[in-house]
């Protein structure tokens, strides 16, 4: 069947084009294309619900996802998958505008958020949800209840899939977001009974028809993922699906070009044969790994253990399942997987490459990491961001020895000039920003003005620049300097000094605060609070503490605070970071 046109068709209600039978398809040489690609018309995109089910189609007896005891074959992956979206649009889920009457920051589409550790059915919502033409929210479980409802807010769902261990935390909070109409519960160790008016996961997806959705995929369709950024709050980048794919979700050869038809991408499917496994929270970028296995027909491994980094669990596990592919994040989980290796062997024989994203991952422990993990191994340091996919790489193996900081560039990736007015060239000695063309996202949700400062265009081509400072070296590949803004990596997590500095400004006896990071071993970053009390006021550093957690997760609170008699500031009354920077490092 020929794909339908999804502005003209009688055939479409309330944003769902109807089609004729379960076994329908839309033929990838059918695809609409969009007015916002920076790509030639012509040229084919893919929807990632489209991916799935033909590569399901190719391999359905593949083993698809492990965790536990739980083997999820490709074929048991996809009914699930459908269920749980033709449960959603059994409740009215889908798209309400189409894309071509938004801005760039808006979104016409129902949105369904994610609040689970890593787990079987964080793939399956996020797989199920594309399947309906949902969007699937990630929701970041280390929140406290503040930050929790401004993300919900924010992103607006009408819907939430969340683990039972959850359940108390959002009782306290369900009150104040009456948007929430569907609240689906997810079974897990914590036995929470589901709240009231809650569906259970296994039970929905049981009651729901395991046949293709009627629905017609478009390469327009919605991926939304949600980041601390740079203005203090979370912020979430929109993403064509047919972008996102081939920026950091597989649709990119290793020649760097693109796939141009729905059967090459299944022929590679079915030569897959690696076992790959995140170890990082799927909540965050480490769900593009997943999706990246899953696109090449490879099987996702889940580490035992989940709610927390535990090195033996995720060594174990790699050794059970064979594991061909680690992604991890930084020093904060290289630093803990070097100290178990110590401790214990383990046979990470079938262990070829580990990728590292999200932090900074330094030469000195990736040499520990060559030294301790099998000849052969190969790892892979990655430069990217939210509002950018993956950027660059740089690989360090046992031959060539280990370094960090400069990077080999994938398609797209560039620097710019200070003033955003021109690429810079090899060689130059020139500190600009670190940008991405082509396959960029659309804008930020609800926020025209920092989706036209991130996303410029620039002589006719829209750029990505979320602020990475970085210059180009006489080879052609990047150096990456850090972030301009006061943003401290710490871990992999993005904490953002300014809402570290409102957080101690909540207690009485501060008068003012600034806070920025400090280099440490384990975390790259960590962060620290300089604070002026009030004249004639007490606080100890604990009573600071305590009112910072009252507003911030765990992982964003100071790892230190130094009392001074006062905070230098400008006449604009910015304060002088590099003075703050200084004090940090002197204690």
């Amino acid at each position: 069947m020929e794909a339908v046109d999804e502005e003209t068709s009688p055939g479409v209600a309330n944003g769902v084009a109807l089609a004729s039978g379960s076994a329908w398809r839309l033929p990838a040489r059918a695809l609409t294309r969009s007015r916002l690609s920076a790509y030639p018309e012509g040229e084919v995109e893919f929807n990632l619900a489209e991916i799935s089910e033909a590569i399901s189609a190719a391999v359905p007896d593949r083993e698809c996802l492990v965790w536990r005891d739980r083997r999820l074959r490709w074929a048991q992956f996809t009914e699930r998958t459908r269920r749980f979206a033709n449960f959603l649009l059994g409740r009215g889920f889908g798209v309400r505008r189409w894309r071509r009457e938004l801005q760039n920051w808006e979104s016409g589409q129902d949105h369904i958020a994610l609040y689970m550790y890593n787990c079987p059915e964080y793939l399956e919502g996020m797989v199920g949800a594309f399947k309906a033409r949902a969007v699937p929210v990630n929701v970041n479980y280390r929140y406290v209840e503040e930050e929790l409802l401004y993300l919900l807010r924010d992103s607006n769902p009408r819907g939430i899939v969340y683990q039972a261990s959850f359940a108390p935390t959002l009782a306290r909070i369900r009150g104040q977001l009456p948007g929430l109409e569907l609240w689906v519960q997810v079974r897990d160790e914590s036995d929470n009974p589901l709240l009231p008016g809650a569906v259970d996961y296994e039970e929905a997806l049981a009651a729901s028809s395991p046949e293709r959705p009627s629905v017609q995929w478009s390469p327009d369709d919605l991926y939304i993922l949600y980041t601390g950024g740079t203005t203090g709050s979370p912020k979430g980048v929109l993403w064509r699906q047919a972008d996102i794919y081939v920026a950091a979700m597989g649709g990119r050869k290793p020649d760097g070009t693109e796939p141009s038809a729905l059967e090459e991408i299944v022929a590679r499917a079915r030569r897959g044969s690696l076992r790959v496994m995140p170890t990082a929270p799927l909540m965050h970028a480490a769900h593009w790994s997943a999706f990246d296995a899953l696109h090449g027909g490879h099987c996702v491994v889940l580490q035992d253990v989940t709610h927390h980094l535990d090195p033996h669990s995720i060594l174990s596990t790699a050794e059970r399942e064979g594991v061909n592919l680690m992604l991890i994040i930084g020093d904060a989980f290289a630093r803990p997987l070097v100290d178990q290796l110590r401790r214990q062997r383990y046979d990470l024989s079938q262990l070829k490459i580990l990728i590292s994203g999200g932090a900074v991952l330094n030469a000195a422990v990736k040499q520990q990491l060559l030294e301790l993990l099998p000849p052969g191994i190969r790892i892979v340091d990655t430069v990217g961001s939210s509002e950018t996919g993956k950027q660059a790489v740089n690989v360090s193996t046992r031959e060539v020895g280990a370094t960090s900081g400069t990077f080999r560039p994938n398609p797209g990736a560039c620097v710019l000039s200070e003033d955003l007015q021109r690429v810079l060239l090899p060689g130059s000695q020139e500190i600009g920003w670190l940008a991405q063309r082509g396959r960029v996202p659309l804008g930020y949700l609800n926020d025209p003005e920092k989706t036209r400062r991130t996303f410029p265009m620039i002589d006719g081509v829209r750029y990505s620049v979320p602020g990475d400072r970085a210059r180009v070296l006489p080879d052609g590949s990047i150096e990456v300097l850090g972030r301009d803004a006061a943003t401290i990596n710490s871990g992999g997590e993005k904490i953002y000094a300014e809402e570290v500095e409102n957080a101690i400004k909540c207690h009485p006896a501060v008068y003012d605060a600034v806070v920025c990071g400090r280099p440490s071993e384990r975390w790259g970053s960590e962060v620290v609070a300089i604070v002026a009390l009030r004249p004639g006021a007490q606080a100890s550093a604990e009573d600071l503490l305590r009112e910072c957690a009252k507003h911030l997760a765990r992982y964003k609170l100071p790892k230190a605070i130094v009392f001074r008699d006062r905070i230098p500031r400008s006449p604009s009354g910015k304060p002088d970071y590099r003075w703050a920077r200084e004090q940090v490092v002197q204690v």
